[in-house]
């Protein structure tokens, strides 16, 4: 599957919370008919799934977005994501070490480390990082342990690193300006598509603001 740095414009996070009686590739399926042009496949601690139905899951996602030609990662999961031959993973600071995780997918798989400081980025780049998440942004409810990063720290993280980053944590049509001249590659979101009743809508809308406040000159 090829990775760019432009596959990281709308990196869109599942969450089954959202779901409302459709099936999770359905709800998918709506995004990349948006926009989204890179997914990540996540599973909540409260909402988890037993080893064998996600396996089929990601297996099916898998599939789904092979079909459309975005990348597809797992959150966390290494060794799910080598059985299901995702494209790739990512990864938290608290999470297996990137290094090993590295070593386990191989140097052709994608890696993805969250990351909140500019130390944490460039070790992460040294052991392997393909690209990285900084965040939150803004205020989550995503996420219960996310901790704020200011737009300094993420504008420096991006200038310290010869990686792509993309911004996470509460970011929505109405705040993506604010993280206008960041240098970030894209925003990653969960309820600013899944939680929308027009998901394809919504995640066509939120591509159209986040071209217009990261890059203006591809805005079509």
């Amino acid at each position: 599957m090829k990775f760019d740095k432009d596959s990281l414009l709308l990196y869109a996070v599942t969450d089954r919370h959202w779901l409302k009686g459709r099936s999770l590739k359905e709800d998918v399926e709506s995004a990349l008919k948006g926009g989204a042009s890179f997914i990540q496949l996540r599973e909540k601690e409260d909402m988890a799934l037993d080893h064998d139905a996600y396996l089929q899951e990601a297996l099916e996602i898998g599939r789904l977005c092979r079909s459309y030609g975005v990348p597809f990662v797992l959150d966390d999961e290494v060794e799910l994501a080598i059985e299901a031959d995702a494209d790739g993973v990512h990864v938290g600071q608290e999470d297996m070490e990137a290094g090993m995780v590295r070593e386990k997918l191989g140097k052709e798989k994608i890696l993805g480390v969250s990351v909140q400081t500019v130390e944490e980025a460039i070790l992460a780049r040294e052991r392997g990082a393909d690209y990285l998440g900084v965040g939150a942004v803004f205020t989550t409810g995503s996420k219960k342990d996310a901790v704020d990063v200011s737009f300094e720290t993420l504008k420096a993280i991006c200038e310290a690193v010869d990686l792509p980053v993309v911004a996470i944590g509460g970011i929505s049509r109405e705040n993506v300006m604010e993280l206008k001249d960041s240098g970030i590659a894209g925003i990653a979101v969960i309820s600013a598509i899944f939680a929308k009743p027009d998901i394809e809508g919504a995640t066509a809308d939120l591509r159209k603001q986040c071209l217009k406040a990261l890059f203006p000159e591809k805005e079509r």
